[in-house]
């Protein structure tokens, strides 16, 4: 399989990334995974799995509001109810939700609608029952007022107005996932664009770490570099150095970075939706014995959980080769949760598969050609504070996975090194993989 990367415009002179199919396959996958369950119809009030639906975008402040929903009936096309002039825009900017066919008064599935801002709305204003009667008034048109509805997430007023309309609510969430769970090719092409661009940050950011800068002046780098190669949305860069680093707070601060620090860095964004999970591990300065050795070991972890990914393996036969909690110091599966784990990514962050210790054993997923997902790693250092953290993410081939994520990390790189020597004589430049700089150390090229 050979995973093509390309520029980020359109140009007419080779095949690209095919939008039309995209939003095609999507909805495609998305009505055969509604066709192979119980349900009439699924609701959405998920920012992704919205976008995966309708193809529609409003912008990531809307991301956490709950304010859009949108509905798929068996059989028949998307509606989404948009924010206020979003639902105009749509009509005028996307005409696959236009479903007139030429006939007057357009049936559009871009319709203004509001849910109710997570109860920002006086409870008795009604929102939520207008709400449930729009979606009540669509079922009964397609004949499924009588069949289940499955949602993925819904707020207590919206769900209770909904089961007061006579609606059977169940899970949906399960239906949108199943769609999501394997890529198409222009979705692994996305991912692997915006794998890329974090390739380009971690370049940066390696040029710049040394002793005395602070975990948020790397987070603010980061995000510069990926907005400016056009990123969509920087969710997080989460810089954890020194003894910050175990255990592991998964959140950066105003740290000032010293001499000797271990550092590792996870850069999560977004490339037309589609999303990054991708650490990586520098030592600032020099690195001690301990901190190669937690090196070591977690690339070790990483290397046999990589090996083994192929069509027809399973989640469970990925974490059997990564430690138990009790060996690197927590009590149990919960407590270390996501230190030795394995995530789907797409349009979130954390899809289907998911490989961990907690439920891969007794829970096993079978990996198919096509999933695209993220494997983490991490090792405490002997010396009580420091640690190591990897992760790759990688696509599933017809023979095994390829990895997308490029930035060198078979060794523990150390940056930031003020002193280096050249044909044997002290060198004060600082030792950098910038592209200012392509020297090494022993002064060859």
């Amino acid at each position: 399989m050979t995973i093509r990367t390309f520029g980020p415009n359109a140009v007419d002179w080779e095949e690209r990334i095919d939008l039309d199919r995209l939003r095609g396959e999507r909805l495609a996958r998305l009505h055969e995974s509604l066709n192979r369950s119980s349900l009439g119809a699924v609701l959405s009030f998920d920012f992704a799995n919205i976008r995966y639906m309708t193809a529609t975008h409003i912008g990531t402040w809307a991301m956490d509001k709950l304010i859009r929903f949108a509905l798929l009936v068996r059989g028949g096309e998307p509606i989404v109810w948009d924010f206020g002039s979003a639902a105009r825009h749509h009509q005028l900017y996307n005409p696959w939700l236009d479903y007139s066919d030429g006939k007057d008064g357009p049936p559009t599935g871009a319709r203004a609608g509001i849910s109710t801002l997570r109860g920002a709305f006086h409870p008795d204003a009604g929102i939520a029952e207008d709400v449930a009667a729009k979606i009540a008034n669509e079922l009964r048109e397609h004949g499924l007022a009588g069949e289940p509805l499955g949602i993925d997430v819904a707020e207590m007023p919206v769900l209770a107005a909904l089961r007061a309309e006579g609606i059977d609510v169940v899970d949906g969430q399960q239906v949108f996932l199943e769609a999501r769970r394997t890529k198409t090719r222009d979705e692994i092409s996305l991912l692997t664009q915006a794998c890329a661009m974090v390739d380009a940050a971690y370049e940066e950011l390696y040029g710049f770490l040394r002793p005395g800068v602070r975990e948020n002046e790397c987070v603010g780098l980061v995000s510069k570099v990926l907005y400016d190669l056009g990123s969509e949305y920087v969710e997080g860069v989460n810089a954890i150095s020194g003894e910050r680093c175990s255990p592991h707070p998964h959140v950066y601060s105003d740290r000032l970075i010293r001499p000797g620090d271990p550092a590792f860095f996870d850069i999560l964004h977004s490339h037309l939706g589609y999303r990054t999970c991708y650490y990586r591990t520098f030592a600032v300065g020099s690195a001690s014995g301990a901190q190669r050795d937690a090196y070591v070991r977690c690339r070790e972890y990483m290397d046999r959980a990589i090996a083994l990914v192929r069509p027809g393996a399973t989640t469970a036969d990925i974490v059997q080769v990564w430690p138990r909690a009790e060996e690197f110091g927590f009590a149990d599966e919960t407590a270390a949760f996501a230190l030795q784990y394995g995530h789907g990514v797409g349009l979130s962050i954390w899809e289907k598969p998911i490989f961990s210790r907690l439920v891969s054993l007794d829970h096993p997923e079978v990996l198919q050609e096509g999933m695209v997902f993220a494997l983490e790693t991490y090792w405490p250092a002997a010396d009580g504070w420091s640690a190591a953290r990897i992760e790759e993410e990688m696509v599933v081939t017809a023979d095994g996975c390829e990895v997308i994520t490029k930035f060198p990390a078979e060794e523990l790189l150390v940056a930031g090194r003020k002193y280096w020597t050249v044909g044997g004589e002290l060198n004060t430049r600082r030792e950098s993989q910038s592209h200012l700089n392509t020297g090494f150390a022993d002064g060859t090229r």
